[in-house]
Formats: C-alpha cells, structure tokens, sequence
C-alpha cells in the first residue's frame, strides 16, 4: 500500500501545534492512512468522525487528565476515548494521550512532582520485549512529562524508567506510551521554544536537549518507525 493510494484514516487529536505526528506521518502516509487532525479545545469533536477512524492517536500536551474545571473540552475528548476503547478500536496514545487513555480504563493519574525531561534509555520488561516495542528496549528516547499513570487493570506494563516505572502499556488495541517516539529531531527547536518557560522552571538548559536531539534522533526515528509498524501490522490484522 503506498501514499497515492490512502485507504485508511488516521484521526489525530492534537494539543499543541508543534507536537503533531511528527516522524509517525510518514509512517502512517506510506501505510496508507490519510491523517486528519483535530485540535483540542478548537475542533468542535465529532464522536462519530472518532468512532470510524481506522486509528485513532491522541498526541500530547501540557494540560493534566484532571483539569476538566479549566479546560472544558476534556469532558467531550474522555467520552469519545472510552467509546473507542470499549469498541476496541485501534488507539494510540502518547503522553497526554496515554494517560487519558489509562484514566478511561479506570487507572489513576497525577502530578509526581517530578518531571523527566530530555532523551534517556527505556528499559523493557518482559511483556515488553515480547511487544512492538521490542527495538527500544535500553534506547534513549524524548521523555517530557510530569505526570504519571497507574497501569490500567488488565493491561500489559511494557515499560519503565527509574523515576517514572510506568512508561508504556497496551490492552486490546490500544496502545499506551508515556515517552515521545513521535518527536521530529529536525524540529526540535519548537519543542524549545514552545516550552521554554517550563525548561527555566526546572532548570534544564535547552542546549542540552538540542544535542541530545542531533545524537539520538535519527537512530530513535527508526527505531519509531519499527516499533509503531509492527503494533500497526498487529492491530491491523484483527480488524
């Protein structure tokens, strides 16, 4: 199946501008999906336009699960996620999206009062290295969160680091990922600028994330491309 030829749609729910599909949009073009985005809080969300998507990704943002008071659009955004879900329904989601998708399936999230913030090694479990995600087990990877989610019950834990032990989970098809395989290397400098206020706050400097950037991007671009095909080539084939 080629890019000419999109058979499939891919719906994205986008929370910022700059974290978009990223490395995933060709991945997804070559697959044949044709990508749609709706952005949060924007895009009026049709329940309907969610529930036919052949896949669904819920990409990230800065906002928590848990700010429904202050940003309104979440209530409709839960709904459509956990009808998907229930529908068991190709779903991706990262970061925000990840734990939006592990809130529906009734596990918590909250702040930790920590962040993790820059490129550094997953380590796999052993589900994990029996999952898609095989090829990132010990690679550094964009993490960006504060955040965290319980795995939800059910669900199979795939991934973890030292200060944040659950970093991916997968139930039916839907696929959970803590981390940033998403992150364009070459347009990194959104992602600093964007979030510019938050580096000072913590005290990272952005020189450090643009290095890391330019060492680890193209060899985690790749290893995006594996990992997310071969979930792909799995939810696909129990359509």
């Amino acid at each position: 199946m080629t890019a000419s030829s999109p058979t499939r749609t891919a719906l994205a729910l986008r929370h910022i501008a700059f974290e978009d599909l990223g490395t995933l949009a060709p991945l997804l073009a070559d697959r044949g999906y044709r990508i749609r985005y709706r952005d949060a809080g924007v895009d009026e969300l049709d329940p309907g336009e969610v529930a036919a998507a052949d896949l669904l990704v819920v990409l990230g943002g800065s906002i928590g699960v848990y700010d429904d008071e202050h940003y309104p659009f979440l209530t409709a955004t839960k709904a459509a996620v956990s009808a998907r879900l229930a529908a068991d329904r190709p779903t991706l989601g990262i970061c925000l999206g990840a734990q939006l998708i592990a809130e529906a399936l009734g596990a918590t999230v909250a702040p930790t009062g920590a962040v993790e913030i820059g490129y550094a090694p997953l380590t796999l479990t052993p589900d994990g290295r029996a999952s898609p995600l095989s090829a990132l087990d010990g690679e550094p990877v964009l993490h960006w969160h504060g955040d965290a989610f319980e795995i939800p019950r059910g669900a199979r834990h795939l991934a973890r680091t030292p200060g944040f032990p659950h970093q991916a989970f997968s139930i039916g098809r839907a696929l959970g990922l803590q981390f940033h395989l998403e992150a364009d290397h070459r347009m990194i400098e959104r992602w600093l600028i964007g979030q510019a206020h938050e580096l000072h706050h913590v005290g990272i400097d952005p020189r450090t994330i643009r290095e890391q950037a330019a060492t680890h991007g193209p060899r985690l671009e790749s290893l995006a491309h594996t990992a997310i095909g071969s979930w792909l080539d799995e939810v696909e084939a129990t359509r």
